[in-house]
């Protein structure tokens, strides 16, 4: 087992007896902790950190009474709908551990099903894609840090990679997830939709350009392409890819490619 399994496995075993019970409908684990607190992603970088130590301490028990100087945290890039903190901790055994804090984008949860994601992320993981949940809070997640190097794009024309990554992804979504089998881009699309085509700024500006919108011929065309986007390939599978394919989100290391499950699982990608 690697050293960031190893870590996560240790983090969530250390607080088994001890972390919170969420309500029997919600798909998180009793085993994972859960925090009430949230971060509030607008405070300034040097008035956030003190509040993901707090955080941390409130989430993991062995953490609890570790001075804040053991604590050190540093902005991820890479995020898109979320903020991303690398959080290291020297624990009180002298042994460095890091764990990831996904801090949830103003508003996101309009458009993205939070319950249906941790869901997602429980079978993922346990498949052995992207990195373990340790720990939910108010408006976001916590998550075992993983050593790597997002692809760039030369690395993606090397056809051993490019092959290495088609087959991971077709492993991905084997993956068996209670719930809906539509791809979740239509629901997450029709979802951003009716909230927008009710917008309104206060900035006359902002305002005439986006009268200019044809919300009905955005939604008659989006329609019409979820009428026709499953295309039979010799009577038996299907092929659907959208462009959200970015490279940044597979990430390799120790000679085995991992996708990252939080982004990938909004590909729609059948083979």
């Amino acid at each position: 087992m690697d050293v960031e399994a190893n870590q996560a496995k240790q983090i969530i075993n250390d607080n088994n007896n001890d972390c919170a019970k969420v309500n029997s409908n919600s798909t998180i684990d009793d085993s994972i902790p859960h925090s009430s607190l949230s971060v509030d992603t607008a405070l300034p970088f040097p008035l956030m950190s003190p509040r993901i130590i707090e955080l941390c301490k409130d989430l993991f028990r062995k953490w609890a009474k570790l001075d804040d100087s053991c604590f050190s945290v540093e902005t991820v890039s890479g995020g898109i709908t979320n903020l991303l903190l690398k959080v290291s901790v020297k624990e009180e055994s002298g042994d460095n551990v890091a764990v990831t804090v996904r801090l949830y984008g103003p508003n996101t949860e309009y458009v993205i099903d939070r319950e249906r994601e941790l869901q997602a992320i429980k079978y993922l993981s346990a498949a052995g894609f992207g990195a373990k949940l340790l720990g939910v809070f108010g408006n976001g997640m916590v998550q075992s840090f993983i050593n790597a190097r997002t692809l760039t794009p030369l690395d993606m024309r090397k056809p051993k990679l490019a092959a290495e990554i088609a087959k991971q992804l077709r492993r991905f979504h084997q993956v068996e997830i209670p719930g809906p089998k539509e791809p979740q881009l239509w629901v997450d699309m029709f979802k951003f939709f009716e909230k927008a085509s009710v917008l309104w700024f206060e900035d006359p500006d902002k305002q005439r350009i986006y009268e200019t919108i044809s919300f009905k011929e955005v939604h008659t065309e989006a329609t019409q392409l979820k009428s026709i986007h499953l295309v039979p390939i010799k009577g038996r599978y299907y092929m659907f890819i959208v462009s959200e394919n970015f490279c940044s989100h597979a990430v390799r290391f120790d000679f085995r490619l991992h996708v990252n499950s939080c982004k990938t699982s909004t590909l729609s990608l059948f083979i």
